[in-house]
């Protein structure tokens, strides 16, 4: 009589003999994979395949339960077999998707899946065991949803099972009696169960884990993944006269390969990033420049109020007559290349009164004040009041040439729908009144219309140096080689100072910055760049400095666009503007410097951008203009500082200053010779 010890060692053997071949297989892939690692071993980078094929081996370990007692119609064993297990070959192919990063995937198998195994031996009336085995197997069919729980290589499964059965055959033997050991044993019967279904439809569900053998330098890459399946009973009756059920715990393995895509990613070489210094020999010091000052047409109101901002430069009614705007911009002082000047916004300041003395001296013209409040109409029109009461209180003009209305949102509001950053700041940009004119006396030269800016003014300053006087520094390429690069500068005396980092690829540093009090000298520059991956690249050039100074006084001109918010190619007001009046005042062989700017709200990076597409749209109109006059003798500068606020025109307190630093300033030089 079989112990359940010796039944054990044989259901192992068996397992070992079923899978010899198997594990032949699996041992062959990787040697295959190991040379492919040494074939394909380059420097090339693919995504992650979406679809996977291959092959799955595992070992069925098979339960059986219930009662099997008529074998088929010419065998009934004289006793019942209830309880029984089994180690039984599944082997497949394969077909997976799913992409990667992902929770869910489908997964697809279909191949040979055997059930066999043997049930618990019994004891028959007349004291003779009886042994019952069978090869029970199907064609099986498995579609699957895989999840991917943490997005990670650890998935779950689970679907139905579809089952064809193509072996049904059994072995039944009747031992000897142990009282009587001489007796001659019974012959062994093979044959087939009779009412088996032919087809099962049950369920499945696992687990498995993808390991990588391939890494995403290869094209074709493979994955080892070991699972684990349970099939409980639901569905699985064999036979449909017997209560024989089976529950399957399924443990195995996956090899699976599939081919990803081609991913372009040049490798940064320090060649590609061209790094160039260029230091003016000498650069006139001191500059009168005539600056045309643009003046908007708003007036800016405190959020909760409706009374004219105390920063409003408000006169008296005695003192009217001794106002001149055109002495306005003799109180201001030296201006800086970026255009930030000492009277900060006195000018702007000043712009109701300017109003009011133009309408004084043009008594045909009209205006109409829209104020434009959160709160709504019926308080814009307050705000609205309040400069219109001001114009007749102290200027004398004639309440019917002054209109008032109010609105929520101005016409171009800076809030836009469904905004959430910075909301304050745009708000007060938007709480102000608007002096709207259709009298050209009162309006910047070719503008009609609402928002048609005020007729602009024109005074003298004096610009210390001038941004043509900076050193700068020319890195082409470094925006995509590096994720941002500085600056190391050493005098000849071996003092060295740093500048940056900087992430834009050319920078214009003044000279004083790097030389101090030094006249001139050769100086050492080396750019210091961090690669996206982390690696330090460095580039050295020499370069002679001279240090700016006063050499004689020339006259230069700056003329300043003025952009809404967020608009960079809203210029079209100005075209006929920067052509006609603009482009005839430049000299022959002269030198156009456009510099762009923004105000602080939005990303730094964006209003980089910006106000570098701001300043190539001035560009571009004044340069299609002398072209179209057979001009090419002049040369072009373009700058874009962004938000940077050591180079923007004004502060960005207020929401005037933010305005105005909507700006592309250009000045007009005549060539250094």
């Amino acid at each position: 009589m079989k112990t359940k010890i010796s039944f054990k060692i044989e259901l192992y053997t068996t397992w070992i003999s079923d899978n010899f071949h198997l594990s032949s297989f699996f041992l062959l892939t990787l040697l295959c994979l190991s040379a492919q690692t040494k074939l394909q071993a380059q420097e090339v980078n693919y995504t992650k395949p979406t679809w996977y094929f291959g092959v799955a081996a595992a070992t069925n370990y098979s339960f059986y339960r219930g009662s099997t007692h008529q074998l088929n119609s010419t065998l009934t064993p004289p006793v019942t077999f209830h309880n029984g297990e089994g180690a039984g070959l599944y082997l497949a192919p394969l077909i997976e998707f799913y992409k990667p990063n992902t929770i869910l995937g489908f997964m697809f198998q279909a191949g040979y899946d055997s059930r066999k195994g043997s049930f618990d031996q019994k004891m028959t009336p007349c004291n003779c065991p009886a042994d019952l085995s069978t090869e029970l197997s199907y064609i099986t069919v498995e579609p699957s949803i895989r999840i991917a729980p943490f997005k990670s290589n650890f998935y779950i499964y689970g679907g139905p099972r579809l089952a064809f059965n193509v072996d049904k055959s059994f072995k039944y033997q009747l031992g000897i009696n142990p009282a009587y050991p001489n007796q001659e044993a019974s012959p062994e019967v093979r044959g087939d169960f009779d009412n088996v279904d032919e087809t099962l439809i049950s369920m499945q569900v696992g687990a498995g884990f993808d390991i990588p053998l391939s890494s995403q330098k290869h094209k074709t890459q493979f994955l080892l993944s070991p699972f684990v399946n349970f099939q409980p009973y639901f569905g699985q009756h064999p036979r449909s006269t017997e209560t024989w059920s089976l529950s399957t715990l399924r443990v195995g393995m996956a090899l699976k390969f599939g081919q990803g895509s081609r991913v372009e990613t040049p490798e940064v070489e320090t060649t590609q990033v061209q790094f160039s210094v260029y230091a003016p020999k000498n650069i006139p010091g001191e500059r009168n420049v005539r600056e045309v000052f643009p003046l908007r047409n708003y007036v800016f109101y405190d959020l909760g109020s409706n009374e004219i901002p105390s920063r409003y430069k408000l006169l008296k009614k005695e003192n009217v007559k001794d106002f001149n705007e055109d002495q306005i911009g003799g109180v201001t002082a030296s201006v800086n290349p970026s255009g930030r000047s000492a009277r900060q916004m006195t000018v702007y300041y000043n712009v109701i009164n300017i109003l009011g003395n133009r309408m004084v001296k043009n008594p045909s013209t009209t205006i109409t004040l829209v104020g434009s409040s959160e709160k709504g109409s019926e308080d814009g029109v307050l705000m609205a009041e309040s400069i219109k009461t001001y114009l007749v209180n102290v200027f004398e003009i004639n309440a019917s040439r002054i209109s008032t209305k109010g609105q929520l949102k101005p016409n171009i509001p800076s809030e836009q729908p469904g905004g959430t950053k910075e909301l304050e700041l745009l708000r007060m940009g938007d709480r102000r009144v608007s002096i709207e004119s259709n009298s050209p006396q009162l309006l910047m030269e070719f503008q009609s219309g609402p928002d048609a800016p005020l007729k602009p003014l024109e005074f003298v300053t004096v610009q210390e140096a001038p941004i043509d006087s900076y050193v700068t520094i020319d890195a082409t390429g470094a925006g995509q080689a590096y994720s941002s690069w500085s600056l190391e500068t050493t005098d000849p005396d071996g003092q060295m100072k740093t500048f940056g980092p900087y992430t834009q690829e050319k920078v214009s540093i003044p000279g004083k910055s790097i030389m101090g009090t030094r006249s001139e000298g050769d100086y050492k520059v080396k750019m210091i760049g961090t690669t996206k991956s982390g690696k330090i690249e460095e580039k050295v050039t020499t370069t002679h400095m001279v240090l700016w100074t006063p050499s004689k006084t020339e006259e230069g001109l700056r003329y300043s666009i003025i952009f809404e918010f967020n608009k960079s190619k809203a210029i079209t007001m100005y075209e006929k503007y920067l052509r006609e009046v603009v482009t005839p005042k430049i000299p022959k062989n002269g030198v156009v410097i456009i510099h762009g700017h923004t105000d602080i709200i939005g990303e730094e990076s964006y209003n980089l951008n910006l106000s570098l597409d701001r300043a190539n749209e001035v560009k571009s109109i004044i340069e299609n203009a002398l072209s179209n006059s057979g001009r090419r003798d002049v040369k072009f500068e373009v700058h874009g500082f962004g938000e940077d606020e050591s180079m923007s025109p004004f502060e960005n307190k207020l929401p005037e200053e933010r305005f105005y630093n909507r700006t592309v300033i250009i000045d007009i030089v005549t060539a250094t010779k």
